[in-house]
């Protein structure tokens, strides 16, 4: 394994590791939906089960994000161990969709839900994997928009 993989895999692991610690936290010290507030009413640490999908979507429908979660971290774990991408951003976007998906995926295997606990007004409740899916997501976003380190101009 190169050194350039090696980064993005390191990046991976420290961003699980934050996920588990967090999730261990709010485990052992929140009681479920019971609203702790850090800035009044706008952000508050609430645990949640959630046994759906993303922001609580397709509630019921656990082995199913089981399954997906589990292929999606396989193949993005393949693809940052053997295909040649250029763009940082990319490497760097899919480090944090992998931990993410591995995060929540342990999730589901250990409890049969996924541990939430960060309530922003106006927003679902969420976690650090959930956070790294939708950060990774937009740089991965950007760089397809916006071209990665080349210049389009050139052909």
């Amino acid at each position: 394994m190169t050194m350039s993989r090696t980064r993005y895999f390191s990046l991976a692991l420290v961003l699980l590791i934050a996920d588990r610690i967090t999730k261990w936290w709010v485990s052992s010290t929140l009681d479920p939906n019971s609203p702790n507030n850090l800035i009044g009413n706008v952000i508050r640490l609430t645990r949640v089960h959630n046994a759906g999908g993303a922001y609580g979507i397709f509630p019921g429908g656990g082995v199913v994000f089981l399954v997906v979660s589990g292929i999606v971290s396989f193949i993005l774990f393949l693809i940052l161990l053997t295909m040649h991408i250029d763009s940082r951003l990319i490497k760097t976007g899919m480090a944090f969709v992998l931990a993410g998906a591995l995060g929540n995926l342990v999730d589901r295997i250990q409890w049969g839900y996924v541990l939430d606990f960060f309530e922003i007004r106006g927003f679902p409740i969420f976690n650090v994997a959930d956070a790294c899916i939708t950060v990774g997501a937009v740089l991965i976003i950007l760089s397809i928009l916006f071209g990665g380190e080349h210049n389009r101009s050139e052909g």
